[in-house]
């Protein structure tokens, strides 16, 4: 009987895009893949943890059930510590789901990737709790408080590398896939928090944090993806909803399974020997 095709992940970093990540796992798992091994950045991170742990059913379920009243609730009203957002409702919850789940003791190997903002570095959780792992990789400068962990503050991972491909390196598969949340601009999912045109004059402090961090993403991935490309890439458009909208679950998810089965079918990967 032949093996499954063995698959490494790598999660890119983009806010509530990342939801599509859940769909793209959905579609692999449904035909058939061993994914063997995932990297993320931001939202990649933590929907790629959740996966590893086993707790991504649980998650997906509580993403769903979100509406856009109950995601500003959770975010918190914004403050003064280095971030626009407390989060801390929603991070406790997550770390519920996880239930003390820590990065060695995994089914799969995990990466976890975060910036060091003082050395300007990429940091890779690859021991230790998965929630702090997360907590610190999705750490949006503007958006959410830094995470301090042995004196290093640590921020995104998606500031200096928004899909990391260079964590799977070491694992066995036969077949890479890069999931990049900044592809070109396509069909969108309607947002209640963006205007279907933004004039210049009319652009608000959120628009332009969201738009600098895409474009920031969109030159860095473009390098790295050029020096590791994967095997299979999937673009989720970046217009697909804005950076917050984490009440649009019901969307994204079908839109990640949808540009998954299109990538899929387009590619005929070779099996390692």
């Amino acid at each position: 009987m032949e093996r499954p095709t063995r698959v490494s992940l790598a999660l890119g970093g983009g806010g509530a895009r990342g939801y599509a990540h859940i769909g793209v796992i959905q579609v692999l798992q449904e035909r058939g893949f061993d994914i063997v091994g995932v990297a993320g950045s931001s939202m990649g991170a933590l929907v790629g943890g959740m996966h590893a742990a086993g707790a991504l059913s649980a998650y997906t379920d509580w993403a769903l059930g979100l509406n856009r009243v109950q995601v500003m609730r959770l975010l918190g009203v914004p403050h003064l510590t280095g971030g626009a957002f407390k989060a801390d409702r929603v991070l406790d919850r997550m770390s519920e789901m996880l239930a003390g789940a820590r990065i060695e003791e995994l089914g799969i190997p995990y990466t976890a990737v975060a910036t060091d903002l003082m050395a300007r570095r990429p940091v890779w959780f690859q021991r230790g709790p998965v929630d702090l792992a997360i907590r610190a990789s999705i750490a949006i400068p503007g958006f959410f408080a830094p995470v301090v962990v042995n004196g290093r503050v640590l921020v995104d991972g998606g500031i200096i590398d928004p899909v990391p491909m260079t964590p799977l390196a070491s694992v066995p598969s036969d077949l890479t896939i890069a999931v990049n949340l900044s592809g070109e601009a396509g069909p969108q999912v309607p947002s209640d928090d963006t205007p279907d045109e933004v004039p210049g004059p009319e652009l608000k402090g959120l628009d332009v944090v969201n738009l600098s961090y895409d474009a920031m993403q969109d030159v860095i991935t473009r390098f790295r993806l050029a020096g590791y490309p994967p095997d299979v890439l999937v673009a989720v458009p970046k217009d697909s909803c804005g950076m917050l909208d984490f009440h649009r679950a019901a969307e994204l998810i079908p839109l990640g399974r949808d540009l998954t089965e299109q990538a899929l079918d387009g590619c005929t990967p070779t099996r390692a020997q």
